[in-house]
C-alpha cells in the first residue's frame, strides 16, 4: 500500500523498530528494490545495486554510517551515497519518512540521481 506524502508517492516499508541500528532491510517500493539503513539518528534508503557490478548492496556490512558492498567491497559513505574512494559512483537514494512508529520509503529515486 502506497500514500501521497508532500505530493510524492511512499511505500509502507514496516515499523521503525525492525530495523536495528547499524543494520539494513530490504524492502519492495513501487517498481524498486531498496535497502534501508538505520544510522541510529536516521533512516536512509537507497536502490539495492551497487553501481560497480549489481551487487546486493543491503547485504553489505555496515560499519557507522559505511557500508561495504558485499562482491567487490565497494565502500559508500550512507549519508551521502557517495563511494568513498572517488566520486565517480553513487548510490541512487530514495526519500524516507517515519511516521507512527512506522517507516516510508519513496516509489521512485530523487531526482538527482536518476
Amino acid at each position: 500500500m502506497s500514500v501521497r506524502i508532500d505530493g510524492t508517492e511512499f511505500a509502507n516499508a514496516g515499523k521503525t523498530a525492525a530495523i536495528a541500528e547499524g543494520t539494513a532491510k530490504v524492502v519492495r517500493s513501487g517498481a524498486y528494490e531498496v535497502a534501508v539503513f538505520n544510522l541510529g539518528d536516521e533512516f536512509v534508503a537507497y536502490e539495492n545495486v551497487c553501481p560497480h557490478q549489481g551487487g546486493p548492496i543491503g547485504e553489505g556490512f555496515v560499519e557507522g554510517a559505511t557500508v561495504t558492498c558485499p562482491w567487490h567491497a565497494w565502500c559508500f559513505d550512507l549519508r551521502t551515497g557517495s563511494l568513498t574512494l572517488g566520486d565517480f559512483a553513487c548510490l541512487r537514494r530514495f526519500e524516507t519518512r517515519v511516521a507512527d512508529g512506522r517507516l516510508y520509503v519513496a516509489t521512485r529515486p530523487t531526482e538527482n540521481d536518476v
